[in-house]
């Protein structure tokens, strides 16, 4: 078997500076390190920094005291409500949200403060949603014209669910008026075609949209990198978690290309029949770190 690796692949820069953060952490002489939620989505880099002695604290169940503690905010970022009740129980707060995220955040205050009505492309459930959603909601409560400030923030994770929504918004005299200004931001690794289908539906109903470029240059890398490799393989191995957003859109992509493909975590993962393709396509998702990659690909050829 031959196994082409794609151009690009592995940790991207927010979730390396946000391993990095940990372990210092976890080096230092300070006391008990936790972080609020998973820190990334790939199981190895979260048992690595168990062994070096940080847990996972969840967002559900804070403890009341927190006094002695770092705290280590996750990659996807959290609200900034969330963030204030760390440090009300008494944790030492380290931020290692991707800086791309925290551009996000701070963009939803922003545009939610100027009285926006807001789109969110990207999954409901998932932890930099959530967070953006927080910025979002902070920045209305910062308005000054009270009066007027009338909330809309949908999220929406395909075309179909953004028509629903901006039909909604359109036909709803209290949200929506002729000086409503609207925008659409996306989850960081949400693919660019999706993002252009979601925006090109509410564009249909609010031909003002402002259409905000919130997606990551690095899961833009990755996507493209895959599908310039679908063409020479048989089939395609993604490495990554498979609670990891970008991980699962980059397999989307493969299945979508019609040739087999797998989500593998380790390389007792891979399915037995990708063993009989004469060449097999190797990605991995922007939290996978590269000796994972490296085990997988060995794990291919032998």
């Amino acid at each position: 078997m031959t196994v082409l690796r794609a151009n690009v692949l592995g940790f991207c820069m927010g979730v390396r500076r946000a391993v990095e953060l940990a372990c210092n952490q976890a080096d230092s002489p300070a006391g008990k390190v936790y972080t609020l939620g998973p820190l990334i989505h790939n199981p190895q880099a979260l048992e690595d920094l168990k062994r070096r002695g940080i847990e996972i604290l969840d967002e559900a169940k804070l403890p009341e005291n927190l006094s002695g503690s770092v705290v280590i905010i996750r990659a996807h970022g959290v609200s900034p409500q969330t963030e204030a009740q760390l440090r009300k129980r008494g944790a030492v707060v380290v931020d290692a949200t991707c800086p791309k995220v925290k551009a996000s955040q701070l963009k939803a205050a922003s545009l939610a403060k100027q009285g926006y009505r807001l789109f969110l492309a990207g999954e409901e459930t998932h932890a930099e949603i959530a967070g953006i959603c927080g910025y979002a909601q902070d920045g209305w409560l910062n308005r000054s014209d009270t009066a007027e400030n009338k909330q809309f923030l949908q999220v929406v994770s395909c075309a179909a669910e953004a028509e629903i929504a901006a039909k909604l918004l359109s036909e709803d005299p209290e949200l929506h008026n002729g000086s409503a200004k609207t925008a659409l931001l996306a989850q960081t690794t949400i693919s660019t075609d999706e993002y252009h289908a979601i925006g090109a539906i509410i564009s249909l109903f609010f031909p003002a949209l402002e259409i905000i470029p919130t997606i990551c240059a690095a899961t833009r890398e990755r996507q493209d990198s895959l599908r310039e490799l679908l063409g020479k393989t048989h089939a395609v191995v993604i490495a990554g978690g498979k609670d990891s957003a970008n991980t699962r859109r980059l397999l989307a992509i493969a299945q979508a290309s019609g040739k087999p493909s797998a989500i593998v975590e380790t390389a007792a993962d891979i399915p037995p029949d990708f063993f009989r393709f004469e060449t097999v396509g190797l990605a991995a998702g922007a939290s996978t770190p590269d000796t994972v990659i490296e085990a997988i690909e060995k794990g291919l050829a032998k």
